[in-house]
């Protein structure tokens, strides 16, 4: 990281002398002003809530241009990587920079099929939840568990520690979710099967039972692989920058994604798909498609307080690359399984169409995003709607993990924290009790 030749100056109006800011300039992307010194110098912070205008770390990662619709995986575009390379190989970059060889992509596939299964301790912790619990509640409590049963991984500084911590939370997060998903309905958890794709493993332990013969579909299989490949990572988002933050006190991996699944379950952000088929479902109780107009006059409406779920997306200006990924997907899951006169699916299509027609959506760039899309395919392959931001977690493990191993291994990086504007009291003297 070299700064650039031109630097910024910051004056002030005060007389206090002006202070010179090195700039520093990415592969791509905005450059970046170095304010680290500006404490020191000065004696003031910088305001910035939500830290929309602050990087908070260099990374190789993955990068987003919202005015382009642009998201690279490692310098790959996610159209690329969804068409030509299945789910771990997609972590395989993440993890370790390159796509790997057909060698590679082999020992890589056994490692992670290899750890699928549990301790069998787990089993018992779960019967402590209640049945109708929130799966996501399940798996905040199931993750940081983890560090309880493997101890010998929990060393964040030994790089040895953290890649088997990885291998072992790629392959245990579906055996998790799924494990979640049969205590609620109350059946027998289904064991992973060695000899299945990553996705296909996940289905069956999902959907099988002991009775008979479990049979994945391959569109499905393959739907679900995509919805892992397209939420793998997303740069510095919410959750990704907790797991960061967390694991910037040197916590152990199993805790810092834990903290990255607490975080995920906010409706604002993993749980997004969750909110658009709720949103569906709304409509489709006040009298569904026939109704579908009165619903769009209140989302015009500012003060109705109704709004479009799985609509428009915070970083991407225009379309959503990976939207466009996960209609394709949606149309072919709904072709496979005969759903296109299912009342919510129909409701569903002419919801997009409207939004993609529409002068209003239009004009403010309200496209159907892909949790409108990964919503409305994993209802159609059976995932109850609770459990969507449980999957979202499982396929963003990676990204998590690949962020936090980044952040170890940067010479610059420091726990985090964060300063404040302080507007409250200045000292004050506590009274005592009869004068208060």
């Amino acid at each position: 990281m070299t700064p650039s030749d031109v630097k910024a100056t910051l004056s002030f109006s005060d007389g206090s002398p002006n202070m010179e800011l090195p700039i520093y300039k990415g592969t791509i992307g905005p450059d970046v002003i170095d304010i680290r010194k500006l404490y020191g110098q000065t004696g003031k912070f910088t305001y910035d809530p939500g830290f929309l205008s602050t990087a908070s770390c260099n990374s190789t990662i993955t990068y987003i241009d919202g005015d382009k619709g642009e998201l690279l995986y490692r310098g790959y575009p996610i159209e690329q990587l969804a068409v030509n390379c299945d789910y771990l190989e997609t972590c395989y970059l993440l993890l370790y920079g390159e796509l790997p060889n057909a060698s590679q992509k082999q020992e890589f596939e056994h490692r992670v099929t290899n750890h699928t299964m549990v301790n069998e301790q787990m089993q018992f912790f779960l019967r402590g939840f209640r049945r109708d619990a929130h799966p996501m509640a399940v798996m905040t409590g199931l993750v940081g568990a983890l560090s309880a049963f493997y101890h010998d991984s929990t060393d964040i500084n030994n790089p040895e520690h953290r890649d088997i911590a990885a291998i072992r939370l790629i392959a245990k997060m579906p055996t998790l979710v799924a494990m979640a998903y049969k205590y609620t309905i109350g059946q027998p958890y289904i064991y992973p099967k060695n000899d299945l794709s990553y996705a296909g493993n996940f289905m069956r332990m999902m959907f099988a039972t002991p009775c008979e013969e479990y049979k994945p579909n391959d569109v499905l299989v393959r739907a679900m692989d995509r919805i892992f490949t397209l939420h793998a990572d997303h740069e510095q988002n919410a959750s990704t920058s907790t797991v960061r933050l967390c694991g910037s006190s040197g916590t152990n991996p199993f805790a810092a994604i834990a903290a990255g699944v607490a975080c995920l379950w906010g409706p604002a952000h993993g749980g997004a798909n969750e909110a658009a088929l709720n949103m569906l479902g709304d409509i489709q109780k006040n009298g569904g498609v026939e109704k579908i107009g009165e619903f769009i006059k209140q989302v015009k409406d500012k003060n109705s307080g109704v709004k479009l779920m799985g609509f428009g997306h915070r970083v991407y200006k225009n379309y959503d690359p990976r939207a466009k990924l996960m209609r394709e997907t949606c149309h072919e899951v709904l072709d496979a399984l005969g759903l296109h006169d299912d009342p919510l699916f129909k409701l569903a299509m002419s919801l997009e169409k409207i939004a993609l027609e529409d002068e209003y959506f239009v004009a403010r760039k309200l496209y159907p995003n892909v949790d409108f899309y990964s919503g409305i395919v994993q209802r159609a392959i059976g995932i109850p709607v609770p459990l969507f931001t449980a999957i979202f977690a499982l396929a963003r493990t990676v990204g998590w993990i690949a962020q936090l191993n980044e952040m170890i291994g940067d010479p610059e990086y420091k726990i985090g924290r964060p300063r404040q504007l302080f507007v409250g009291s200045a000292a004050r003297t506590v009274k005592p009790l009869g004068e208060r």
